[in-house]
């Protein structure tokens, strides 16, 4: 059985940090990109960032600059350093797995982990 478990979330104050793990189990690891992606009640999920079979990473302009992705196949976990954190940036964020390649299109993942909240306020 494939799983994702999405952890880190937390309640953290505007400027501070936070880093996401992406635990994977039940896949091949190597032949997956690993997505992030968020969402707001009432709003779409959107997709922020992904990094891809060869390591190669893409980043929504909501979180350039901010944000890196990272991933460590040894353990099977991507994580997402998340710097200079916004109220904007509260979200339910989830990790996603899909086949070889990245993009933030949403039917493209085959498996999504729970979810892990993030809150950035004061």
């Amino acid at each position: 059985e494939v799983q994702l478990q999405a952890s880190g979330g937390g309640l953290v104050q505007p400027g501070g940090s936070l880093r996401l793990s992406c635990a994977a189990s039940g896949l091949s690891f190597d032949e997956y990109a690993i997505a992030w992606f968020r969402q707001v009640p009432g709003k779409e999920r959107e997709g922020i960032s992904c990094i891809d079979t060869d390591g190669r990473t893409s980043y929504a302009n909501s979180v350039k600059g901010r944000f890196t992705i990272s991933s460590d196949s040894a353990k099977k976990k991507v994580y997402l350093q998340m710097n200079n954190l916004k109220p904007m940036d509260t979200a339910v964020y989830y990790c996603a797995a899909d086949f070889l390649a990245c993009s933030f299109y949403e039917p493209d993942y085959d498996y999504w982990g729970q979810g892990t909240q993030v809150t950035v306020s004061s």
